[in-house]
């Protein structure tokens, strides 16, 4: 998916959007502009774009009130373009189900290690399920290949694909104690900087979308340490 996918860049600086048009076309992806928050619905309904980059600051809309509005309705990989100092709009955005973000200034190579990152973690929106891995835990279902989560009854959990791969490191790995650093390894591939709560949102969401909540504990927090999957998982082979 990543050779040829098709970003979709959002912001309203001039520049950068011709400088981010250069380098993401130079690294073979497909790319489409937009300046604010009209243009990106109206690019977002007439094609199909793989991922979105979107800064927060536009002149008619908040980016955060964007990436609410387009998460609400879709599991499209974002990441945030952010003020350096904007650590409260960074953690708001991975609440409300940015996949990653990004401060400003940024180098472009950066930015494209990003998507590239986010974009081995999406789903396969049209590929069909061949043969993967099926996880049982608590009363949920979560298959490996299409990358999505159900309850014993069959409804989807709307998980977004950052989500989706944390929850999988977990599910990989039942019973061990990971730190946030070793979460950040394994999901993104990167170190925790001084102040990075990614991990932390990230499992307070699955929290939530699981209903982990009230005594029983699904992700138990180790003090001074990260998180355990405190569930039985049985892992089922299939064929499809």
């Amino acid at each position: 998916m990543e050779s040829g996918a098709h970003i979709l860049v959002v912001d309203d600086d001039q520049e950068i959007r011709k400088l981010l048009g250069r380098y993401l076309a130079g690294q073979g992806f497909r790319v489409t502009m937009a300046c604010d928050g009209r243009e990106m619905e109206e690019k977002l309904a007439t094609q199909r774009i793989d991922l979105m980059v979107l800064d927060l600051m536009l002149p008619d809309a908040s980016g955060l009130d964007l990436c609410r509005a387009v998460r609400s309705r879709s599991r499209l990989p974002i990441i945030l373009l952010t003020a350096m100092k904007e650590d409260v709009d960074r953690i708001i955005g991975l609440e409300i189900g940015a996949d990653d973000y990004l401060g400003k200034p940024f180098n472009p190579r950066e930015l494209v290690a990003r998507i590239r990152a986010v974009l081995r973690r999406a789903p396969e929106r049209e590929a069909p399920v061949t043969t993967g891995h099926i996880f049982r835990f608590a009363d949920f279902i979560a298959d490996r290949e299409s990358r999505t989560v159900r309850t014993a009854i069959g409804d989807e959990v709307p998980l977004t694909a950052a989500e989706f791969e944390l929850l999988l490191a977990f599910l990989e790995r039942p019973g061990r104690m990971l730190s946030r650093d070793q979460l950040l390894d394994i999901t993104q591939g990167r170190e925790a900087g001084p102040f990075d709560r990614s991990i932390d949102v990230l499992v307070s969401r699955l929290r939530r979308k699981l209903g982990d909540a009230g005594a029983f504990q699904m992700f138990k927090t180790q003090r001074n340490g990260g998180y355990q999957f405190a569930v039985k998982v049985e892992t089922v082979e299939t064929n499809g």
